[in-house]
């Protein structure tokens, strides 16, 4: 009778069918944002980028952190190279590679020869178990790769590495041919690999299957399972889900699901499902910072966070519809699964023309304004009046401040804007633009200024600024960083109204304002003077009884 060497399982019921199932105790964590992750199609990340990263995904806690593929270009092997003076306190740093070639030696091949150059302690090596990859892929009789599985485990662990073996391709290889997949497994345990990681690397495998081979699998091996699932069915979370089901104790992905075609296993996903959901433990210990993580390594990566990523995107717990908001408000249960600060993430509260007062109070009470003369109806009947009118306040929080505390009686407007004319001047293939403005402060203060731009936003935006720096010299610490121009109804064609969005800047605190008009440089406008209005009330600029005349 085979002895399992398996990690320590628990018995839970499922409580729709009543089944009862396995789960691991404890899952080892294996993020492949490095590797993995860095195939991502217009991703690129520098040697410091990953550096950072590496110490980042450390303190969270993840448990293997595989840095690259040092056989495959010369910045992987640059950065095992600075990451050997980095002190790791949770994690262990993986180094990748594939099985040895064929018809050479693991000692003459010259990607043993980069793993153990890059001295980490563990190694994760990847071979063929689906007969036709060895068949078209490798072109080698199928005995000659179950000795090269072996002889390339073997020669790493001869050499004092600890070895991870993923065997690439085992759900399918398991699907056709599950005879020789099984050889390929146990010709990587007889060698000494400590974990046998299954993939599902076409990521087209559906959970039942993944759950059904993980639990046939791990009746016959000695050593302990993991699963590596990748998303090309929109199921890599399931998969590696179901797998943990099935007893696996290793669950490999990458933050943010970010690889190669439709990416990885999101761990953004799958940690928190383990560790409140399913009651595994993971090496993770603050598993509030799991937003934090997630933006971060979005920001390294260059991608825009995705706002619907389950846990951790921006609208993961915000709610637009009234009946949602009210109930939601009593008690958080009713439309949230968990509760938001446990990732490090925060309910929002949207307005819109599906608002109800729910939405209204519950917004106003986050910004702190009282809404108890009327219940809030009559700012909900103005924000429906100008969403009809074209604005939309669930991207511009700024300009929704704002509106309703104009609405509630107060003056947010330290300044007045008498005028303001632009010029264009085209001289060659050169056009520039000139803007002049006309300012009254709340003292009655007159500045008229002009300024030059390449174009008459631009132009605009820096003469207001110059005119009010004068009375406001707070204003020099914003800067725009966004702006973006939506038609609102194409078929208007030239015609059609123009939402504009503009998003600024202190350096500390970010905001969103927003305009609409027929007229694209008054929206622009607007947006504009909410963005320095929201800027000075912030900053503790009352207004005096002054109003914008462009709204």
């Amino acid at each position: 009778m085979i002895k399992h060497n398996l990690p320590e399982v628990s018995q839970c019921q499922d409580q729709t069918t009543g089944g009862i199932y396995l789960l691991p105790a404890r899952a080892s964590i294996f993020d492949t944002t490095l590797r993995d992750g860095a195939q991502t199609e217009g991703v690129s990340f520098s040697t410091e980028d990953k550096l950072e990263i590496l110490e980042r995904l450390d303190a969270f806690g993840i448990d293997f952190i595989e840095g690259g593929y040092p056989a495959s270009n010369p910045k992987d092997k640059a950065f095992f190279k600075a990451a050997q003076k980095v002190k790791l306190k949770n994690g262990k740093l993986v180094a990748f590679g594939s099985t040895h070639r064929p018809g050479v030696r693991p000692e003459q091949d010259k990607g043993m020869e980069a793993l153990l150059e890059t001295k980490t302690e563990w190694v994760c090596v990847f071979g063929k178990s689906w007969d036709l990859h060895v068949d078209k892929a490798l072109q080698v009789p199928l005995d000659e790769n179950l000795r090269i599985v072996h002889d390339t485990v073997a020669y790493l662990k001869r050499n004092g590495r600890r070895v991870i073996f993923d065997a690439e391709h085992f759900f399918d290889g398991y699907r056709y041919n599950p005879e020789y997949a099984m050889k390929v497994l146990h010709q990587a345990e007889d060698a000494g690999a400590e974990w046998l990681c299954l993939c599902d690397t076409n990521g087209g495998a559906f959970p039942s299957l993944v759950g059904e081979v993980v639990s046939r699998v791990r009746q016959e091996m000695k050593v302990p399972l993991g699963v590596h699932a990748h998303n090309d069915g929109e199921l890599a979370v399931g998969n590696s889900l179901a797998a943990v089901e099935a007893g696996a104790s290793m669950v490999q992905g990458t933050i943010n699901g970010l690889g190669e075609r439709c990416g990885n296993a999101n761990l953004c996903s799958i940690i928190p499902n383990l560790m409140l959901k399913m009651k595994v433990e993971t090496g993770v210990s603050n598993l509030d910072q799991l937003a934090k993580l997630s933006h971060f390594v979005a920001e390294m990566a260059n991608v825009s966070p995705d706002p619907r990523a389950p846990y951790v995107g921006k609208s993961a717990f915000a709610h637009k519809g009234g009946i949602h908001v009210s109930a939601v408000m009593k008690d958080s249960r009713t439309y949230e699964h968990i509760e938001p600060k446990l990732v490090g993430n925060e309910r929002r509260i949207l307005v819109s023309e599906l608002s109800g007062v729910s939405n209204i109070m519950a917004k106003a009470g986050e910004l702190g304004i009282d809404t108890e003369k009327d219940g809030g109806r009559s700012i909900l009947e103005r924000m429906k009046q100008r969403e009809a009118e074209g604005f939309q306040y669930e991207a511009a929080e700024a300009s929704l401040e704002l509106l309703i505390r104009k609405l509630r009686g107060e003056n947010t407007s330290p300044f007045r804007l008498e005028g303001f004319r632009t010029f264009m001047d085209v001289a060659g293939d050169v056009m520039t633009s000139e803007a002049s403005v006309r300012v009254v402060d709340f003292d009655g203060t007159v500045e008229h200024t002009a300024a030059d731009g390449n174009g008459p936003v631009n132009a605009l935006d820096r003469a207001l600024r110059k005119a009010l720096e004068r009375f406001y010299p707070v204003l020099k610490e914003v800067r725009l960083i966004d702006y973006k121009v939506r038609v609102i109804d194409g078929k208007e064609a030239t015609a059609a109204k123009v939402r504009v969005l503009i998003t600024s800047t202190d350096g500390n605190q970010t905001w969103t304002t927003i305009g609409v008009s027929g007229n694209i440089i008054e929206a622009s406008l607007m947006a504009l003077i909410d963005s320095i209005e929201y800027k000075l009330m912030r900053a503790g600029v009352n207004g005096n009884d002054v109003s914008l005349n462009c709204q």
